[in-house]
C-alpha cells in the first residue's frame, strides 16, 4: 500500500509541477480593449514565457459573470460604476482598484462616407438617411452610457433617441458602421484608431459626459502569476502599446 501511495505521489508531483509553473492568467476585460490587451499580452509572453488568457465583452457582462462566480484574476473595466458594482458583491480585493487608463468619444462615419458630419442633428439625421445611428445600449453598456451623456448635453438626444442602432458592446458598435449598416456611430477613440474602415467624423467634448475612466483590479482568486501581469500593466512597454491604441496613460 506504501509503494502504491509513493507511487501516486510521485506521479502528482510530476504532472503538476508544469501546471503550477505555467500557472495560467485569466482577464476579463471591457471589449474595447482587444486590441491593445493582446498587444500586451503578447509583449508580456514574449519577456516572461507566461500565458494569459483574455476574455472581452462588455463591462457590464464581465461584472455580472464575477458576481455569479465566473473564475478570472483580473477585471478591467470600462467604467468605475461597474467596478463599484463588483466590489459590492465582493468577489475583487477593493484595496487593488486603481483608476487605470482614459477613453474619449468620437462620432465615427463609413470609411465610404463622403458627406462632411458634425455635432449638428439635421446634419446627423441627413448622413443617416433611413438607417440608424449606431450606440452601445446605454442601460447598461459603458460607451452607450457615455454616449447618451453626451448626446443630452449637447442637445441633440431628443433628435436621435428613435434613430438608434443599439449594440452589446463598443466593438459591436465599431463593426456596426464597419460593415456599413449604420452610417454613423458614437464609440471610444481607441475603437476608431483600431480601425481601418470607419474615420473619426467629430470628437464629443470632454465637458459634456463624465470622465472616461477605466479602472483595473484583482479578484479575490488572483494568483501570484496574476498579481505580476497586474504589475505588468503599469509598465513602460504596456503604457506604449495604451498610448499607441488612443488611450490615455495615468490618469489624475
Amino acid at each position: 500500500m506504501q509503494r502504491v501511495l509513493l507511487t501516486f505521489f510521485s506521479a502528482f508531483l510530476l504532472f503538476s509541477k508544469p501546471v503550477f509553473a505555467n500557472d495560467n492568467v485569466l482577464v476579463f476585460a471591457a471589449s474595447s480593449l482587444t486590441t491593445a490587451l493582446n498587444d500586451i499580452a503578447s509583449a508580456y509572453h514574449e519577456k516572461t514565457g507566461q500565458q494569459v488568457t483574455l476574455s472581452f465583452a462588455s463591462s457590464s457582462a464581465l461584472a455580472r459573470q464575477l458576481a455569479y462566480g465566473a473564475p478570472a484574476d483580473i477585471f478591467l473595466s470600462a467604467n468605475e460604476k461597474w467596478m463599484d458594482y463588483a466590489a459590492s458583491q465582493g468577489v475583487i480585493r477593493k484595496e487593488s482598484v486603481t483608476p487605470w487608463i482614459k477613453n474619449k468619444l468620437v462620432l465615427i462615419a463609413s470609411e465610404q462616407e463622403n458627406t462632411p458630419v458634425a455635432l449638428d442633428a439635421n446634419k446627423m439625421l441627413a448622413v443617416m438617411g433611413d438607417s440608424r445611428l449606431a450606440l452601445a445600449d446605454p442601460t447598461h453598456v459603458p460607451a452607450g452610457i457615455y454616449g447618451k451623456e453626451s448626446l443630452e448635453n449637447l442637445g441633440l438626444w431628443q433628435a436621435l433617441e428613435n434613430k438608434l442602432a443599439l449594440s452589446n458592446s463598443a466593438r459591436s458598435t465599431l463593426a456596426l458602421v464597419e460593415r456599413g449598416e449604420s452610417p454613423l456611430g458614437i464609440v471610444y477613440y481607441s475603437d476608431a484608431q483600431a480601425s481601418s474602415h470607419v474615420k473619426v467624423a467629430a470628437m464629443l467634448p470632454d465637458n459634456s459626459h463624465t470622465p472616461i475612466v477605466f479602472p483595473k483590479a484583482l479578484t479575490n482568486e488572483a494568483s501570484a502569476a496574476s498579481e505580476a501581469f497586474f504589475r505588468f500593466l503599469d509598465s513602460p512597454a504596456a503604457k506604449a502599446i495604451l498610448m499607441e491604441n488612443g488611450f490615455v496613460v495615468n490618469p489624475e
